[in-house]
């Protein structure tokens, strides 16, 4: 019996696929490698339960072939669907990004799971499903909800086919609504691109919008702990949990104060206009995870502690 990552090469899935080794589980990973990286694979190649396939998802006579070959050896008991474009910029220039590489491998998974008769399926799905909702705190059962971005929009899409498959065919879907994750191996976001500023002009920072934008960070390794809880832990046929912090959250103006301090103490930040850094992004909000609480997990970090363990690991991979 085996467990399939999409997306095995980007930044949770790499954070999964180790917890799920360190398990004794038996783990195929997939990736195109268009965001993700070989390179974070490496630790995972000489160990006999980790199989890697270089195949894009969104293509699906190479997704069946894969997992045909895959259901002879090791058959697949549960799909731990990851896969999307990461780039919200990028989808809202282009919006055949977000369909091909977030909704279509969703549909492709769960095509082939219900060809395949593979059970379960765990998915990454995301705040961005809410749109702009401002200090309106953010509960699983809040609506309507109102994506301002195409990768929010076809997150949502993505729950919605998820739900019907679940009526038809899966015996299992948990949704997992992440908020900003944030770790390494950092692949994109705020801290990374601050630290890779600052490496480049180590004198000033620019950033974009007013640094007003508050959210609330959680670290990855939390992120992988929350998500085996909630698989372990929740009896639903369907589970929906956002996945957060728990608290309020800090600012973009905290988060450039906090890496200058420990990457380029001299440096002048300089504040850009408007309190959004790109359209489609979302400047505040407040994620609620009580049903999570009442299931029985809780972070240990809040944002400002996860920021500050995050920029440290950032900094050192960018170093290295």
């Amino acid at each position: 019996m085996s467990i399939l990552v999409t997306g095995a090469a980007g930044f949770v899935g790499t954070n999964l696929i180790r917890k799920l080794l360190s398990e004794g589980e038996i783990v195929i990973g997939v990736d195109n490698f268009c965001r993700g990286s070989k390179n974070n694979l490496i630790e995972f190649l000489e160990n006999p339960n980790f199989i890697f396939h270089e195949i894009d998802i969104s293509d699906f006579s190479k997704y069946q072939k894969m997992i045909l070959k895959a259901q002879s050896k090791f058959p697949i008991v549960e799909i731990w669907h990851l896969a999307a474009n990461s780039d919200i910029p990028a989808g809202i220039e282009d919006s055949s990004i977000d369909l091909r590489d977030t909704f279509m491998t969703t549909l492709n998974t769960l095509t082939l799971m219900k060809e395949f008769n593979v059970p379960s399926i765990f998915f990454a799905s995301s705040s961005a499903i809410y749109g702009d909702l401002g200090d309106t705190p953010l509960s699983e059962n809040i609506g309507p909800t109102l994506p301002i971005s195409n990768y929010g929009a076809m997150k949502l899409a993505s729950e919605a086919a998820i739900s019907a498959a679940s009526e038809s065919y899966l015996k299992r879907a948990c949704i997992f609504r992440f908020p900003n994750v944030i770790g390494i191996p950092a692949t994109h976001g705020v801290m990374l691109d601050f630290i890779k500023k600052l490496i480049a002009t180590p004198l000033v920072l620019n950033v974009l919008g007013d640094g007003t934008q508050k959210k609330g960070y959680l670290h990855v390794d939390e992120l992988i702990d929350a998500m085996l809880f909630i698989k372990n832990a929740s009896k639903e046929k369907v589970s929906l949990f956002n996945i957060g912090c728990g608290d309020q959250g800090i600012t973009v103006q905290d988060i450039a104060e906090e890496t200058v301090r420990q990457l380029s103490p001299q440096a002048n930040i300089l504040y850009g206009a408007g309190n959004k850094g790109w359209v489609g992004d979302v400047p505040r909000f407040i994620y609620s995870i009580e049903k999570l609480k009442k299931l029985g997990w809780s972070p240990t970090l809040n944002s400002a502690q996860a920021v500050k363990k995050a920029i440290s690991e950032i900094i050192d991979q960018e170093k290295a």
